[in-house]
């Protein structure tokens, strides 16, 4: 494919381009590649404002069924690459994103870096994986995208040829082509299982090398050891939240192959350091530590008998091979000749690790101290365990309230315990607790909800025994709205042993983290919290463990508020959960339920993290990351290490800097978000909820129905069978207004508030001077230059009921129109993204590109919502949906 005048300083998109052509041209043959380059330059040339207007033919009726399907193939293929280009070439790098720069800013405004240190010691930092389903593309799509990652960066460094000998452009065209005949759509809808095996490919071949060596340069930028503050978390076979599928039997299988993998990769590493220490006591002493390790481990080899660290690693190994067996309950993929006892925890294999390399460094000039694969090794097993995540559980609060409810009732205790009070609520609950009686009976019959929650928690009992406590420490409570939805599930912990009354001093092994979703949820939150806090037993459990976690959701928050306010209410709520938190002296952990889409809480985490509320961060953190999130910023080891950097420096600033803003500012820029979240909600809530039809309009524009179509998750799309969108899941919500190319949870309401705000200086001072405002905008500014009024009408004349869209669609358009505007008078720009040249460059980019595929998937809709049955119709709209969601990259 030609290239862009806007891109040619990408020479990666140029290249990769013409690859995709001439791939195009060699497996479609010269007809589809003519009239794809045709449609291609049409679009282009529209774009470049040579033929603006709505109808321009762009030849998209010249093609048929097949050849239409093969078209949106070949521009996803083009938007997959463009994506994997730009991330090589640093569009996902940011300035100052790094630690020695974070470092030396907080050098230049007086804090040290043994005050940094300090913070880090009891610092957390936590990108949690979770399978909500937005990533549309295959594996085997990723698999092929990431090869050519690896060929291009052989290329970088001068090499015509790979390791194997091929000719590298070639190799490069030959994964191209494969992408071409690879199948994108899945025919099978996701299991759990498949969703674990998914995560754990990132988990295996991504963090598990990426973090041990982001540890190593942090320790040079420190000058010192990095205290472990850095850890991956994940939700996928313990997110059983409106997803019935995610049993004992998945939260079993989740954990014993995350310990599986981890394990492998010890047991590779021990070999490679049996391989690579071959010091013979002839040349060098022997330590007295190796030495006893060494006459531990059973190897009685005379090849080795003079080389006691090879004889130490063989007993190392063997125990890794026990173990292996015991916590997999498979054999080790290479087994060793000698036999050893299993390690009891992590720990005691650090342990012998430690012995070596103490004996190392102690030996010379300390040349062989520096850490090497010995350090990398030892540092991972300090960061991943036996266990290789934290695994979450998440459930409803009113999954847990009918289950303690029924438990209550079976155990004669009270027979209707979903009546009572808040108040009594609690008090029978603490009394529960209070006490090492269970409620459960092996004689008594149970509710198949209550038996699968209570199954899931003796498996959760069973992991901590197995694989230790690291392996699952929080369980997450949906919809909190009370502090009895957090007692219930300590009296469910009880059951199965993970809470443990012990007198004024109780022991909780699993912290019951509070969800706060909605607008409401938020707003109530510092009071649930400040409640909870004044349980005595609370107390003591808190005070053991040193903080607690409160999550805050952006998805529900952002569908049930509007974008604006949900920005807002998240902030507000983060900064009232401090003085409470601060009045209980317990340290405070936000867990930020981000998703990819500015609508449900993406956009930069870099900035995102630096703009939250002074004194919220301190030093910890935990963030979501979900579908295409993950295969964008996790995807290879150098992407990953430079978002994980992102993130940590980040905290690091958000945590030690001094407050941006005077009180004064503080209190006149929060009163002026008052009001400006007052009419963006107001706005939102009008149209969204207080629209007669909305619900029908919605479900008739965009491609919602056609969405389900696609096999990307495990759970269903809405909570219940009803079609409110009170009942909608956030994820296909936002998914579909991006489809239709509106992004209205991203922006509307914005313009509205800004239009009628009346000090528009001030505005301009929040935009320059606070950080929270510069964020919220720049963020909105993404979807807007990806929003296009002109497609949307086209998606908006698939509504049936014309007067109905004559009535809405004009009220969207022109909010998209007071929200760019205002966007622009804010900032003092005079287009969008002016100020960032780089994004403006590549969504300029994906803009012809996306077009074509949005008018024919509007005509494919018609289609089959009009009974054409041919299944190559079903096929391109799957394909179209895939296809723009890749182009736009956060859809979801």
């Amino acid at each position: 494919m030609a290239d862009l005048p806007s891109i040619t300083n990408n020479p990666d998109i140029r290249f990769l381009g013409k690859l995709l052509g001439d791939v195009i041209r060699a497996y479609g043959g010269e007809a589809l590649y003519a009239r794809t380059e045709s449609i291609r330059a049409a679009s282009v040339e529209r774009h470049r404002g040579a033929d603006a207007g709505d109808t321009a033919d762009l030849g998209l009726d010249q093609l048929d069924l097949d050849e239409t399907l093969d078209f949106v193939r070949g521009f996803m293929l083009f938007s997959m690459l463009a994506n994997l280009a730009e991330d090589r070439q640093g569009i996902a790098a940011e300035q100052g994103a790094d630690l020695a720069s974070a470092l030396e800013r907080l050098a230049g405004e007086g804090i040290d870096r043994p005050r940094a240190i300090a913070l880090l010691q009891h610092a957390l930092v936590a990108p949690v994986l979770t399978a909500h389903p937005t990533e549309v593309r295959r594996k085997s799509m990723i698999d092929h995208r990431n090869r050519i990652a690896a060929l291009m960066q052989l290329r970088d460094g001068g090499a015509t040829d790979t390791p194997d000998g091929d000719d590298i452009e070639e190799a490069i065209l030959r994964q191209i082509a494969l992408l071409w005949q690879t199948r994108v759509l899945r025919r099978e809808r996701l299991y759990v299982t498949d969703e674990v095996e998914t995560a754990l490919s990132y988990l295996r071949d991504v963090f598990l090398p990426a973090l041990p060596a982001l540890y190593q340069r942090w320790d040079r930028a420190l000058g010192g050891r990095t205290p472990g503050f850095l850890k991956p978390g994940s939700w996928i076979g313990g997110d059983r939240d409106g997803n019935p599928f995610v049993t004992a039997d998945s939260l079993r299988a989740a954990l014993a192959k995350a310990s599986e993998a981890v394990l492998g990769y010890y047991l590779e590493g021990v070999h490679a350091l049996g391989a690579e220490l071959s010091i013979s006591t002839n040349l060098a002493p022997a330590d007295a530590a190796v030495a006893a390790l060494a006459d531990a481990s059973g190897d009685t080899s005379e090849s080795r008998s003079d080389e006691p660290y090879r004889r130490a690693l063989s007993g190392i190994y063997a125990r890794l091979v026990a173990t292996h067996q015991a916590l997999t309950g498979k054999p080790a993929p290479r087994l060793g000749p000698l036999k050893g006892e299993r390690y009891a925890d992590p720990q005691a294999f650090r342990a012998d690790l430690v012995v070596i390399a103490r004996a190392l460094a102690a030996g010379g000039d300390g040349a062989l101290s520096s850490g090497g694969a010995l350090g990398r090794l030892i540092r991972a097993v300090e960061t991943f365990g036996f266990h290789l995540a934290t695994l979450d559980l998440r459930q409803n609060s009113a999954v847990l309230e009918r289950v303690v409810a029924e438990l209550l009732k079976v155990a004669g205790v009270e027979d209707d315990y979903l009546a009572l009070t808040e108040s009594q609520r609690v008090s029978l609950l603490r009394h529960e607790l209070s006490n090492a009686r269970p409620l459960g009976s092996a004689f008594a019959a149970y509710s198949d909800e209550t038996q699968s929650e209570l199954a899931i928690l003796r498996a959760a009992a069973t992991a901590h025994a197995t694989y230790g406590t690291a392996c699952i420490v929080q369980h997450i409570v949906s919809m909190a709205q009370s502090v009895s939805d957090l007692l219930e599930l300590n009296v469910l912990l009880k059951e199965v042993g993970l809470y443990r009354p012990h007198g004024d001093t109780p022991d909780a092994a699993i912290m019951a983290v509070p969800l706060f979703e909605t607008i409401g949820d938020l707003e109530a939150a510092p009071d649930i919290m400040t409640e909870w806090f004044a349980l005595p037993e609370v107390r003591s459990v808190t005070a053991k463990r040193g903080y607690q976690e409160v999550m805050i959701g952006y998805s529900d928050s952002n569908k049930d508020g509007g974008y604006l306010t949900s920005t807002w209410s998240l902030s507000e709520a983060s900064t009232a959960l401090r003085g409470v938190f601060a009045e209980t002296g317990v340290g405070m952990q936000l867990f930020h339920g981000r998703g990819g889409a500015v609508g449900r809480g993406g956009g930069s985490a870099f900035a995102a993290i630096r703009a939250q509320p002074f004194g919220t961060v301190q030093g910890r953190i935990r963030i979501t990351e979900q579908g295409e999130v993950i295969a964008g910023k996790y995807g290879t080891r150098e992407s990953a290490m430079t978002n994980l950097e992102a993130m940590a420096s980040a905290t690091l600033l958000a945590s030690l800097e001094p407050e941006p803003l005077s009180a004064a500012d503080t209190r006149r820029f929060a009163a002026a978000m008052d009001q400006l979240s007052t009419s963006a909600f107001e706005a939102y809530r009008g149209l969204v909820y207080g629209t007669e039809g909305f619900r029908t309009f919605f479900r008739e524009m965009t491609p919602i129905a056609e969405i389900s179509g696609l096999k990307i998750g495990s759970r269903p799309a809405s909570r219940t069978k009803s079609d409110r969108i009170e009942d909608l899941r956030a994820i296909p919500w936002v998914f579909s207004w991006a489809q239709a190319r509106v992004m209205l949870p991203g922006w509307y309401g914005v313009g509205q508030a800004l239009d009628s705000f009346a000090d528009k200086g001030l505005l301009r001072e929040m935009a320059q001077g606070w950080p929270f405002f510069a964020a919220t905008l720049a963020n909105m500014e993404q979807v807007i230059a990806k929003s296009d009024m002109g497609i949307a009408a086209r998606y908006a004349a698939l509504v049936e009921d014309r007067a109905l869209a004559d009535a809405i669609f004009p009220r969207i358009a022109g909010g998209w129109r007071q929200a760019h505007d205002g966007l622009l008078a804010v900032t003092g720009q005079s287009r969008l993204l002016e100020a960032h040249p780089a994004l403006e460059t590549s969504i300029r980019l994906r803009l012809p590109y996306i077009e074509p595929l949005n008018r024919l998937q509007i005509e494919l809709i018609k289609r089959r919502r009009a009974g054409d049955a041919d299944e190559r119709i079903g096929e391109g709209i799957l394909l179209s949906i895939n296809a723009i969601a890749t182009a736009l990259r956060n859809s979801g």
